[in-house]
């Protein structure tokens, strides 16, 4: 059973289910038997059916999950507290809220990528097509009239006859573009294997970096709503960022100043684990007793803050993309057009 880990979908569907069913009074063995029942067969039906077998003797939910190999360690981790603490319920809850809240900036870091990429390779055709096709008939234009093409148009002709020997290395490349795209937008694996790529590599800078606070705020509001102690809550939330060093780093300087006896809120500042204003808002909830519920609110803010400088840089992708190109496309019929011109005025 050691395949790919669930889906974020997967995953929030299970847990939600299981949580309900859980708050009818079903155990958690008969609640994945009816589970397995449910599906209509396939590697799902038979995960539930296995994890049901094991739950039915005597194997903690935890301890059947994290034997099937197909569940993050958070999961895994956040449900044997929920089991240890009382709260299975909530945790299971809190684990579906926030896969579903994963899947839906999943989908749409998916699709905010994926259309400025192709709109790119749609311009960089066109172009193509320009330089190679195009040109050389306004050069047969030029010839016939008795004059050739230089400057600009010259040099971009001489372009786009090297770029028309290059065509078979051109269209394997675009081939392979295309396909990555597909690979991309069809592939979890090979999305989560890009995704973490990008995650080491910039995972600390702009809109990344946000993104990556709001996933440590929303793991940290969970711990802290199923009962967990601070340290258990952010050695948990530091799996959920272990692709990106620089917040592993600062999750572990958190929990050293934990240790030494700071507060949560001054921790989480000084380490600059969260922004400066989620911390004074959290520490007025520790001091009133509501932590947790600032905590999710904070995690609610700063996901919605991500998605929102998201969105605005793809809002600025998409125009700059497309006056690029059409600057392109202009200064290459203008450097053909204004000699021809001259040349028919000439004639005139």
């Amino acid at each position: 059973m050691k395949n790919r880990c669930l889906s974020d979908m997967e995953l929030s569907s299970l847990c939600g289910e299981l949580s309900l069913l859980i708050h009818a009074g079903v155990g958690a063995a008969d609640g994945l038997s009816l589970l397995a029942e449910e599906e209509r067969g396939g590697a799902q039906r038979e995960l539930l059916s296995s994890m049901a077998k094991e739950a039915d003797c005597g194997m903690p939910l935890s301890a059947a999950m994290r034997q099937t190999g197909r569940f993050p360690l958070y999961v895994v981790g956040l449900v044997e507290v929920g089991e240890r603490s009382g709260h299975l319920e909530e945790a299971l809850q809190a684990l579906s809220r926030y896969y579903e809240g994963r899947d839906r900036l999943d989908r749409q870091v998916r699709s905010s990528l994926l259309y400025p990429a192709v709109l790119l390779l749609v311009m960089l055709v066109v172009i193509v097509v320009l330089l190679v096709r195009v040109l050389p008939v306004f050069r047969d234009v030029y010839a016939s009239l008795g004059g050739q093409l230089t400057g600009v148009a010259g040099g971009l002709l001489a372009l786009g006859q090297a770029l028309d020997a290059a065509m078979p290395v051109l269209c394997a490349v675009l081939a392979l573009m295309v396909l990555g795209l597909g690979a991309f937008a069809a592939s979890t694996s090979f999305r989560a294997l890009v995704l973490a790529w990008w995650h080491r590599r910039r995972g600390d800078k702009g809109v990344s970096r946000q993104m990556g606070v709001a996933r440590f705020a929303q793991a940290l509001a969970m711990g802290l709503r199923s009962g967990l102690p601070l340290e258990e809550s952010l050695e948990l939330s530091e799996t959920l960022l272990g692709d990106v060093p620089a917040a592993v780093r600062r999750c572990r300087d958190c929990q050293s100043r934990l240790a030494q006896g700071a507060g949560l809120a001054a921790a989480l500042r000084d380490s600059q684990a969260l922004p400066v204003a989620a911390c004074r808002l959290l520490s007025l909830g520790l001091r009133s007793g509501t932590g947790d519920t600032v905590m999710e609110e904070i995690a609610r803010r700063l996901t919605l803050e991500s998605q929102e400088a998201l969105e605005a840089k793809v809002a600025r992708v998409e125009p700059a993309l497309v006056l690029v190109t059409s600057v392109m496309v202009g200064v290459i019929l203008l450097s053909v057009m204004l000699p021809l011109m001259h040349i028919m005025t000439a004639i005139g």
